[in-house]
């Protein structure tokens, strides 16, 4: 088996993980790896980010961001999570992102930064750059990063498991000491071998799962791989059944999972029924079209089951003049413009789609999981910022914020990692060539699964039919695992139906409403 050693391994490569990285790269006798599936670093959720990243505006405090963040979260933000966020983030984004990386959030005619509005802010306080935030943030990062001689980035590799003692362990008396990460086998697509990647220290910042879903925001491979291993390595989840569902994304042939911002709303883009009526002050009076997501995710999907509305419409066209339009969201107007629709003249078709992951792998106010030297930042870790439902734009502060902290906590603890005769050699069972026809059918029947059963609106019914099937599915795929030549879909798929049940048993256990957990056999459901 080949084998490579390092101080700290990343599994990830979004702004979480590259924040991590740039910060524990100041030492400069320490080697950072980092390891994506994707064939590019910069391929990843943090690049399709478009609304922005949450800083303090003008007249706001951090006490503000923090009843707002608490608000959000229906009761189940962690407030000193939510503090921390308030209170370190406006200063990362000024020193890690504007001076060191130098990402040039947009700017008002003045010269003074731009501060936009999102739906439950209650101030105006999100940094964008145009509608494409996040690819300018992990550009700008990546640019930074690979200034850092002691940091290797390895792309199209794969991560199928953490090395953990005692689970790993030649040693048997291993079994009386906690368990502990030693970094993981990771598999190298162009090679087609897993080679183990053995550090000090491991960082998760996988990202989420929204690809578990037959209709999400989320790109390829953002299918619950870091939640599923640290699950299997004995790492504790929580809030798994929060999963955020985006109220707009574009439902046009060619575009769908193309995600409409909600920057747009901010901008006062209002929400429209097919035949043009206007209907968020019906479910949410105080806020309207401003809502939290998870109540306008909820009022859009009961307008289209109770009128059979294959959609709904978001205008921007009649509130702002084309030219601002254009300017504010370039990638918005062009991707909607080449399928066909004139966001200038004509209202976009919209549906909800999953999103965010506001649950994960707990973690605690450094990043540390339940397991030793293992750490957790971004969508993969629950720090309980999100609660049961994320504040708008929050989600790259909360990666930029516990990338930094994880690092800090890693830079002042000198970890050592175990010799390479500690650890065994990857087996590989597996003698037939995948056949990429079944894994194909076994992923859109986890996507299917989820979307009917274990989505915006759940059941007992639906949840118990959801679990019948998920558990019969996994012991399939685990057989087909066993006996089948490793490839990155075949291990994402092992990834992602471990994922859906993390899911789908969470959302079974929790009988009552709220946030983004929503169901209609509740007595305590909230209203739509």
């Amino acid at each position: 088996m080949s084998v490579q050693k390092t101080d700290v391994l990343i599994i990830g490569c979004g702004i979480a993980g590259v924040t991590a990285a740039l910060r524990l790269a100041q030492d400069r006798q320490r080697q950072i790896t980092i390891v994506t599936r994707a064939q590019e670093p910069e391929e990843g959720s943090t690049r399709y980010a478009q609304g922005g990243i949450v800083t303090l505006g003008q007249d706001d405090t951090a006490a503000l961001l923090v009843q707002d963040i608490l608000a959000a979260g229906a009761g189940l933000s962690l407030p000193a999570a939510a503090r921390i966020l308030a209170e370190e983030g406006p200063r990362l984004v000024k020193d890690v992102l504007i001076e060191t990386a130098g990402v040039s959030f947009d700017r008002a005619a003045g010269g003074d930064l731009a501060y936009g509005r999102e739906a439950a802010h209650s101030r105006p306080r999100i940094l964008h750059v145009g509608d494409a935030t996040g690819r300018a943030i992990i550009q700008a990062l990546l640019a930074s990063l690979r200034q850092r001689p002691n940091v290797r980035i390895v792309t199209a590799a794969t991560a199928v498991d953490l090395v953990t003692f005692p689970h790993h362990a030649r040693d048997p008396l291993t079994v009386y000491e906690p368990i502990t990460c030693h970094g993981a086998y990771v598999f190298e697509q162009s090679q087609r071998t897993v080679r183990c990647y053995l550090a000090g220290t491991t960082v998760l910042a996988t990202g989420g799962l929204g690809r578990i879903y037959r209709h999400t925001t989320n790109p390829e491979g953002v299918r619950g791989d870091g939640q599923a291993m640290a699950y299997r390595a004995g790492a504790r989840i929580i809030n798994a059944e929060y999963v955020q569902f985006h109220p707009t994304v574009l439902t046009i042939p060619g575009g769908e999972g193309f995600l409409i911002s909600e920057a747009v709303r901010g901008e006062g883009g209002q929400l429209l029924t097919p035949d043009g009526r206007a209907f968020m002050a019906d479910y949410a009076p105080r806020w309207g079209d401003l809502a939290p997501r998870d109540v306008v995710a909820r009022a859009i999907h009961h307008e289209m089951v109770e009128h059979d509305y294959p959609h709904v419409l978001l205008d921007i066209g009649s509130v702002l003049p084309a030219a601002r339009i254009q300017e504010r969201f370039p990638t918005i107007y062009a991707r909607c413009l080449a399928l066909g629709v004139d966001i200038t003249r004509q209202p976009i078709p919209v549906v909800p789609a999953a999103h965010y992951f506001c649950g994960g792998v707990w973690t605690d106010a450094e990043g540390r999981t339940t397991i030793r030297n293992l750490y957790a930042v971004g969508e993969v870790a629950c720090t309980g910022v999100h609660g049961a439902n994320r504040l708008a734009s929050t989600s790259l502060l909360e990666g930029l914020v516990w990338g930094d902290r994880a690092a800090r906590d890693i830079a002042a603890r000198a970890v050592s990692g175990v010799a390479v005769d500690q650890v065994p050699a990857w087996e590989e069972t597996g003698v037939e060539e995948a056949d990429p026809a079944l894994i194909w059918r076994d992923v859109r029947t986890i996507q299917h699964t989820m979307w009917h059963y274990v989505g915006l609106v759940r059941s007992a019914k639906r949840l118990a039919r959801a679990l019948r099937d998920l558990n019969h599915l996994q012991e399939e795929i685990e057989d087909f695992y066993r006996t089948t030549r490793l490839n990155d879909a075949l291990i994402g798929l092992r990834h992602s139906v471990q994922a859906a049940l993390l899911v789908a048993e969470a959302a079974q256990h929790h009988r009552q409403s709220r946030g983004c957990h929503y169901r209609d056999d509740s007595k305590g459901a909230a209203p739509l």
